[in-house]
């Protein structure tokens, strides 16, 4: 009996690991274990490796074959394994030749009747297997456009265990190779955005907006039922310019991990996610039992997070936000294992003025207790709302507002804030940042991108007299850049920064 080698690769969170897949045959009575930090799916994996090859007329060893899936001290999940243990284990019983197969990555689960079905996470293994300097991978034919979006290396699908040892041993006799499964060509994705043109009124909240699209900023808005907080986020990923290739590539590996690819489309729009507020902490941040699983905060990335009803999420779930609002990733830690997953989202919060939602203006509708009221905002904590960049209060819609003109469309001003974008990414390329949302305080506040004394003096006597931290500081500097983007200017001036202190004290933490 013949070693058999192949690869397979091991996604943890999602990023992939290329895992040696070895089998070896000696004597003894017939047994097949896989070893190598399996878990309990990839520990079955024999159970379906013996129905699938006898259903194919696939001939296993009838003796004690051993599995190892090196390196020993990574976990293996799941049951993309499948495939390259059936591999493996056939080289062992000389059905396919040893060559052919060593320097190949098969990902895949096997159906008890041979069937080769699609698993999550092809995106990111296919991604590890180039970085490997992998030439070929053998995966689903349901998961082959996926695949595809890679660009280097070889895919090919398969639908069955026993097509694919056909196809090794045409490879073997050089015969003419059978026909591979057809692949569906992937759909455009179509993105039909609500239009900032269905907002009646709220001039201010337009603008705020578009400021927070054209810089990558953080926005919390305030205001009573039917002052449009959810239409106004709601149209905030129609005004962002797509993702880039290497950015695209990266938000749909997170939907590939978790299955969320119906269509095996390149996701080229920013995501919008918008959790319900019982959502629990490990859905939010990530986690779960067994596999680790990304969150909200990762389906979100580099696209929107909106809270509505910011209030009524648990409090530790909203301070689970501060870490990766500051640093842009969220890691998972476990007894055996850290899982980091990349979480550089907007973050849009939505909240009522106070319970019944009617304490605007003079309050005098309103029926909470002022305790009630103060609690109720008070679950939105300090250190969260100060890293927000824009605070805004709405109030309603009035009468004259719906008999006024229609507003622009989200087309007129996702023009200006691409030409905003365009002047950052050309401003920040040497830090490696592509939005003033980005760009670390430190980087405003000194060398050349330091402004003079006389535009900052206002945040300056501002901070001076505490109602101003030094994170509210330098996000005021973050939001007077991208206005005066807007502007068409090359620095912002006292009249910028002024304007970006009032969009931080307008709001909530006012």
């Amino acid at each position: 009996m013949t070693l058999g080698r192949t690869r397979s690769v091991a996604v943890t969170g999602i990023h992939g690991c290329v895992v040696q897949v070895e089998a070896d045959a000696s004597s003894g009575l017939p047994w097949f274990g896989v070893s190598g930090m399996p878990d309990t799916s990839c520990r079955q994996a024999p159970d379906r490796i013996r129905a699938a090859a006898n259903n194919c007329e696939l001939q296993l060893p009838k003796q004690r074959v051993t599995v190892n899936l090196s390196p020993a001290s990574l976990p293996k999940q799941g049951s993309g394994f499948d495939l390259a243990i059936a591999v493996a284990v056939l080289v062992c019983s000389e059905m396919i030749k040893p060559e052919l197969v060593a320097d190949v990555v098969h990902l895949g689960e096997l159906g008890l009747d041979g069937s080769v079905r699609a698993i999550p996470g092809v995106l990111p293994a296919v991604l590890a297997a180039v970085d490997e300097g992998a030439r070929q991978v053998v995966v689903p034919a349901a998961n082959a456009a996926e695949a595809q979006l890679v660009p280097g290396i070889e895919v090919v699908p398969t639908d069955s265990l026993a097509a694919l040892v056909r196809r090794y041993k045409c490879i073997a006799t050089r015969r003419p190779l059978p026909e591979l499964p057809p692949v569906s060509a992937r759909p455009a994705a179509v993105r039909h955005a609500p239009d900032l043109a269905d907002i009646v009124g709220q001039e201010e909240a337009r603008y705020a907006l578009e400021v927070a699209a054209a810089g990558g900023h953080h926005l919390a808005m305030v205001g009573p039922p039917g002052a449009g907080k959810t239409m106004i986020a709601e149209r905030l990923p129609g005004l962002l310019p797509p993702l880039t290739r290497e950015q695209a590539l990266e938000v749909t590996a997170i939907h590939s991990v978790l299955g969320a690819l119906p269509d095996q489309v390149l996701i080229e729009q920013p995501p919008f996610v918008a959790p319900h507020h019982g959502t629990s902490m490990p859905a939010i941040v990530g986690g779960g039992s067994g596999r680790v699983r990304p969150g909200a905060v990762s389906r979100a990335h580099r696209g929107v997070m909106f809270l509505d009803e910011t209030p009524e999420f648990r409090r530790d779930v909203l301070d689970a936000l501060r870490q990766p609002l500051e640093s842009g990733v969220v890691q998972v830690a476990r007894a055996d294992q850290v899982v980091t997953f990349p979480a550089r989202f907007q973050l849009i919060l939505a909240a009522n003025p106070c319970p019944c939602g009617q304490n605007y203006g003079k309050g005098s509708k309103c029926t909470c207790a002022p305790q009630r009221r103060r609690d109720y905002l008070s679950r939105m904590s300090g250190p969260l709302l100060d890293r927000v960049d824009v605070h805004l209060t709405m109030l309603p819609v009035t009468r004259a507002a719906l008999a006024g003109p229609r507003g622009e469309s989200s087309a007129q001003v996702a023009e200006r804030v691409v030409a905003a974008r365009r002047r950052q990414a050309s401003r920040w390329r040497g830090i490696g940042r592509s939005c003033n949302g980005e760009v670390p305080g430190s980087t405003l506040r000194s060398g050349r991108w330091r402004l003079p004394p006389e535009a900052t003096r206002g945040l300056d006597r501002a901070m001076e007299s505490g109602a101003l931290t030094l994170r509210g500081y330098d996000r005021c500097l973050r939001v007077a850049w991208t206005i005066a983007d807007l502007d068409g200017v090359q620095r912002p001036d006292f009249r910028q920064v002024e304007e970006a202190r009032g969009l931080r004290s307008s709001g909530v933490a006012a």
